[in-house]
């Protein structure tokens, strides 16, 4: 798959939290050292992040969209 997005970061899923609508998750990455998402709760499920998942986090302006292959 190809994205617009040219900044790419490995990362490992360090936490998700989730209510109805909106969910927060939290990475760890080798430098800066951790970041963060929010998420539709939707895309939370549609894509099973869980803590630990090894995930490439896709960078673009103010956006960090995870993807899980």
């Amino acid at each position: 798959m190809k994205y617009g997005a040219r900044n790419t970061v490995k990362a490992k899923v360090r936490s998700v939290k989730s209510d109805e609508i909106m969910s927060l998750v939290k990475f760890d990455v080798v430098n800066p050292g951790e970041m963060a998402s929010v998420l539709t709760t939707e895309s939370v499920k549609e894509l099973n992040l869980k803590a630990g998942d090894e995930v490439q986090l896709i960078i673009k302006a103010i956006h960090v969209l995870p993807v899980k292959e």
